[in-house]
């Protein structure tokens, strides 16, 4: 027999929650079949079986939270078509915790064997509270829905079985708003976000500046359309991603990662895309090998990354391996930001919103006031890396390249 386990799911998640099987217990699964579904903070995910053989035992059942290396089911070697064997009548129950004694003699088998018992489902995860019958959630569904209206299962008392919160329930009380104030616990995506953010205040000595650079590239983009010959939508933020990745071939010690007190300057660029998650933080899924590509195909690889997570879709694989990250304008109003470094990281680019400003040049040798397009780049630098002057040539590089950047010939 082999235990099925669940496996890491990436540096930050500790726990998932099985949102369906499958197979049913007694059915033959084969090595690297989908056997359950696993829904994190992160993604959902379809966990495949890690050997072939019969399902014999579903450990954790459908709604039920489980530790990353903790074990979900038992898969070994069976008839398929065998009824799985009953569980053991001494075996204590959450709801019942006295039993009557097992005989010492096995039970004899009828002729014609009994229907399988149906699975007794797993008593719901209750929150404390002052009532003993409320803040019961069995579904990842009814817990989305609580999350996204804001109100805390703790003030609901649910009408299912057990006084579980039903979908019904939740909708309702979404509908009616809360009463009271409530507190509101951190999700487990903002928490791990804030560990990673402390971390990195404490041991990366952080560096910030910001330069002014043409933006006039944008009204260009404009007038040729903001879609790519193959149907791909084109952002402020792909132009300022590709030069950037481009400008790193000038400044490779940018492109780089801190192990064991020893710098990796890496030869791929994975240029890691800053994503915000309703309610839920950040994410930052990685666009792999990204030196060389054209503004066309890195418009390709950005739509399907931004479809994958805005379907939860996203493997451990879209959010690992980055080694240099950008931020985009968050909205239009936006002049910088200020980013902290994503470790093992040493730089991460900020870029502030593509503004029309009132601009001097030199009209017939003298000095006269335009419109102009302009964007303020930011970069926020590890002090062990490099220093402000370098920092800013780099960001001038990145302008220079943004500016001069061959729109109609690219997507």
């Amino acid at each position: 027999m082999a235990d099925v386990l669940l496996p890491s799911l990436g540096e930050s998640v500790t726990e998932g929650i099985v949102t369906r099987w499958m197979k049913n217990v007694g059915d033959r699964v084969e090595r690297d079949e989908a056997l359950y579904e696993i829904s994190t903070d992160k993604v959902d995910s379809e966990m495949p079986s890690p050997s072939a053989g019969v399902l014999l035992e579903i450990l954790v059942p459908e709604g039920e939270t489980v530790l990353v290396g903790g074990r979900v089911a038992v898969i070994g070697e069976g008839d398929a078509s065998a009824t799985p064997s009953p569980a053991p009548a001494s075996a204590p129950t959450a709801s019942n915790e006295t039993s009557t004694p097992t005989p010492t003699a096995a039970p004899e088998i009828p002729s014609t064997p009994a229907p399988a018992a149906p699975p007794v489902a797993a008593v719901p995860t209750r929150q404390a509270t002052s009532d003993g019958e409320a803040g019961v959630v069995t579904s990842p569904v009814v817990r989305r829905i609580l999350a996204d209206g804001g109100v805390e299962p703790a003030a609901i008392k649910g009408t299912g079985p057990g006084g579980a919160i039903t979908r019904r329930d939740a909708e309702r009380a979404v509908a009616n708003g809360p009463t009271d104030e409530l507190l509101v616990p951190l999700s487990n995506g903002r928490k791990r976000m804030g560990e990673h953010m402390v971390a990195s205040s404490q041991t990366t000595p952080h560096g910030f500046v910001v330069v002014e650079v043409d933006a006039s590239i944008v009204d260009r983009l404009d007038l040729v359309g903001r879609e790519t010959r193959d149907g791909a939508h084109l952002s402020d933020e792909m132009l300022v991603a590709l030069s950037a990745v481009r400008a790193l071939g000038e400044f490779p010690f940018l492109n780089a990662t801190y192990a064991d007190d020893e710098l990796v300057v890496h030869r791929t660029i994975n240029l890691g895309l800053v994503r915000t998650q309703k309610d839920d933080g950040m994410l930052v899924p990685v666009v792999h090998a990204a030196a060389g590509l054209t503004l066309r195909a890195l418009a390709r690889r950005v739509a399907d990354l931004d479809e994958r997570l805005s379907t939860r879709q996203l493997t451990t694989d879209d959010l690992m391996g980055g080694t240099f990250t950008i931020l985009g304008a968050p909205n239009e109003q936006t002049l910088w930001t200020q980013p902290i470094i994503i470790q093992p990281q040493v730089a991460v680019l900020s870029a502030g919103a593509a503004r029309l400003v009132p601009v001097v040049e030199m009209v017939n040798g003298a000095p006269s006031i335009v419109l102009g397009r302009r964007m303020m780049l930011g970069l926020t630098f590890d002090h062990r890396v490099c220093e402000p002057t370098i920092a800013a040539n780099y960001l001038q590089r990145v302008g220079e390249l943004l500016a001069g950047f061959d729109v109609e010939g690219e997507r």
